[in-house]
Order: structure tokens, then C-alpha cells, then sequence
């Protein structure tokens, strides 16, 4: 397939970004085939660099959301460098920033300045909580965002609130920064115009939070936390075979619940009782009935509570941790992984979600910092002498 089918091939984004947010963002713009410059302060570049060092010396974070774009070191407030980023907005399509509440205002790119010398410029500003209102300088975390969406309140056990094991805040925020930018890209289609894109963590993962919201309208009780069990349905949860492996399984309706107990259970008598006779008498007595699964599935592997299951056509999946997640079988059988290059050789990387038959999407380099500095410069007319300069100064 030819990259000129990828949807985004002649598409150039700027980026002010650092962390996940926007860094997300932009990967999947450069994923369908947009060219993507990530501005990164020299020497130091973006601080998720320095997360950890688990991929042959690299961060996890960076290179998950950093594949296939070309870094630019840039100082934002030397004068030469306000002048270079401005060429730079001057044949750009989107810029998109994450940086402190008012940082990029600060630095005279604010959108409503852009807009008026770019008229085109779809500016996308990505932050914890909007540009305006109370809460507007607050610095935002991820887990300070699922706190304020009110996600811990729902999630965990009875006794602790937990959070997500990943950037949840951020990966909603970056994936409606990226649909709010494709929507701007087909509108600019249409009309010539540009758009300024005013996007929070906040009303991301409030979006997301909307069935519990729903759940307590009008001041009706929130979902109870019931840390991997269904809060309402039993049985419908993680459950322990006898090799120390956990199965999560679960029933949605009665004829389900005579099938479990003919075919997994080997019980056909226990659909019977009179205490499982209905889902809200097995939620009632939930603690009897988990005993029961356990004693059966305690002389059994996973594999074969999962072999029992399906045979009864039970939804049920394996609770799998990373290690088993890298080798897992529907992955690998419909092709998932490709590899990318990073500056500590090639890694595995998952294709993004979505294969689509009229185009491959981009799967190039994790840049180091700076790495295409030069070369960016030097399609804006600098040459060697001149880079050198400013390179001397710490401009780039």
C-alpha cells in the first residue's frame, strides 16, 4: 500500500509537549501519516525522557508516545528562537502545546495571537482544567485529574479508593485533543479557516465518568466500589483456580446460570436452590456461592476453568499480566506487532487499533533529543555556520 493513502501524508504539526497528554495526540496524528516536529528544550528535552529507563535504556512513557516524529531542540525564549518556531507556524497546519497554564501565552503564542497572523493555524492547548474558570492555574497530574473526575470514588475495593494502573486522565484527554484536531482538519476543508481547540483532562475524564454520573442523578446513590467484581450481578468477577491463576468469568442472565452450573460447576441440582434462584438472591448470598466456585475450581488449572467455561459458553477471560500480554495469542495470530527504531536499536510496538485495508500506518524512528535539528533548520535557510551559532548560545 502507498503512504500517500495515509490520511494525514502533507499534514505538518508543531508541538509544544511534554508528558502524555499531548504527546498522545500527536503520535496518532503522526500514526496516519502527518509530519509531526516535537519542540524539546535543548539539553534537556521532554522530562518524560527521564520516567525510567526500562526499554534498553529509554523511558517506557516516551517511547509509547513518541515514535515517528522529528525533534527539534529549541529555545522558546531566545529572540532567534521565537523567530525560527514562527517560520515554522508560518507553513504548519496544527500546533498543538501542553505546557504550563499560561506558558505558551507567555511566549506570544497564544492562540488568538496566532490565529491573527495564521489565520489557517488550528491551535490545539491542551491543560488540567480549560483556560478559564476557578480552577484554571492549578497545575494537573493524572491522578490528580481522576481524583477531581471523581473516578477514585467509584474504583477499588469497599474499604480503599485505587487508581487506574495507567495514565487514564491523559490517554483521554490526547484521544479527544486528536479527534477535536481531525474534526478542525475537515471543517478548515470546508470553509479555509482554522480553529482554536480548548481542550481539559478535566472534561475528558468527566466524559468518560458519565454512566456513574448518570447512575447518582439528582443526588441517587453512586455505584458502590467492588474492586474487580461487578457491584450489582453474581457471579461476575475474578475467581481463583488451583494453580494460582485467576479467571474472571461472568453471568448475565438465568439461563446462563443453569448452564454454569450443569456444565462448570457439575452441579445441575445447585440452579435449583432456592438461594441462587434469582440474580439478586445470588448477590445476597454471594459469599456462599463464591465458597462453592472456589472449592470446584480449586482442583482445576485456569486453563481448564477457561476450557469449562467456553464449553458451556460462559464469557469468561484470563487475568493476564504484562508478560502475558506481550506473548498473547490473538495478537500475534492477527499480526498486531511491528517493530521501531529507537536510538537504543529496535523495540516491539503494538500497530495502532484499527487496521484499515486502503493504507499501512507509520511505524518510524523514536527520535533522540534533538536529533533533527539540523536538518529542520536548515530547510528554513540556515546553514551549517549559522546552526552553529546558535547551538554555541543554547538557542537550539
Amino acid at each position: 500500500m502507498s503512504q500517500a493513502n495515509r490520511p494525514l501524508e502533507g499534514i505538518t504539526v508543531v508541538s509544544l509537549e511534554h508528558a502524555i497528554a499531548a504527546p498522545f495526540c500527536t503520535r496518532q496524528l503522526a500514526d496516519l501519516g502527518a509530519r509531526v516536529i516535537k519542540i524539546e528544550r535543548p539539553g534537556v528535552g521532554d522530562f518524560a525522557r527521564g520516567y525510567d529507563t526500562r526499554v534498553h535504556g529509554l523511558s517506557s512513557h516516551f517511547v509509547w508516545t513518541n515514535r515517528s516524529k522529528e525533534s527539534l531542540s529549541l529555545n522558546l525564549k531566545d529572540e532567534e528562537g521565537k523567530r525560527i518556531i514562527d517560520q515554522l507556524l508560518q507553513e504548519a497546519d496544527v500546533l498543538v502545546q501542553n505546557l504550563a497554564p499560561g506558558a505558551a501565552a507567555g511566549l506570544g503564542l497564544s492562540a488568538a495571537v496566532l490565529q491573527e497572523k495564521h489565520p489557517r493555524l488550528i491551535v490545539c492547548d491542551i491543560s488540567g482544567y480549560g483556560e478559564d474558570g476557578p480552577y484554571r492555574d492549578k497545575k494537573a497530574y493524572d491522578l490528580l485529574i481522576q481524583s477531581e473526575a471523581g473516578f477514585l470514588s467509584v474504583t477499588g475495593t469497599r474499604d480503599e479508593v485505587v487508581k487506574a494502573g495507567c495514565s487514564i486522565a491523559d490517554i483521554a484527554a490526547g484521544m479527544y485533543a486528536y479527534s477535536n484536531i481531525l474534526a478542525a482538519l475537515i471543517k478548515r476543508g470546508r470553509d479555509g479557516r482554522g480553529s482554536h481547540i480548548d481542550l481539559s483532562m478535566l472534561e475528558a475524564l468527566t466524559e468518560w465518568m458519565s454512566f456513574p454520573l448518570y447512575y447518582a442523578y439528582q443526588g441517587a446513590g453512586a455505584p458502590q466500589r467492588s474492586g474487580a467484581e461487578h457491584a450489582t450481578i453474581y457471579p461476575y468477577g475474578p475467581f481463583a483456580a488451583g494453580d494460582g491463576k485467576t479467571v474472571m468469568l461472568g453471568l448475565q442472565n438465568e439461563r446462563e446460570w443453569k448452564v454454569f452450573c450443569e456444565v462448570v460447576l457439575e452441579d445441575a441440582a445447585l440452579a435449583g436452590d432456592a438461594r441462587f434462584s434469582s440474580n439478586s438472591r445470588r448477590h445476597e448470598h454471594r459469599d456462599v456461592l463464591r465458597q462453592l466456585i472456589l472449592d470446584m475450581f480449586a482442583g482445576m488449572t485456569a486453563e481448564q476453568v477457561v476450557a469449562r467455561l467456553d464449553r458451556a459458553q460462559i464469557a469468561n477471560a484470563r487475568v493476564n499480566g504484562m508478560g502475558d500480554l506481550w506473548q498473547h495469542p490473538q495478537l500475534a495470530a492477527r499480526q498486531r506487532w511491528a517493530e521501531v527504531d529507537t536510538p537504543a536499536g529496535k523495540v516491539a510496538a503494538l500497530l495502532p487499533p484499527g487496521a484499515n485495508d486502503s493504507y499501512d500506518y507509520r511505524m518510524d524512528p523514536i527520535p533522540a533529543l534533538g536529533e533533527h535539528t539540523d536538518a529542520i533548520l536548515g530547510g528554513l535557510g540556515y546553514d551549517a555556520a549559522a546552526i552553529a551559532t546558535l547551538r554555541e548560545r543554547g538557542a537550539v
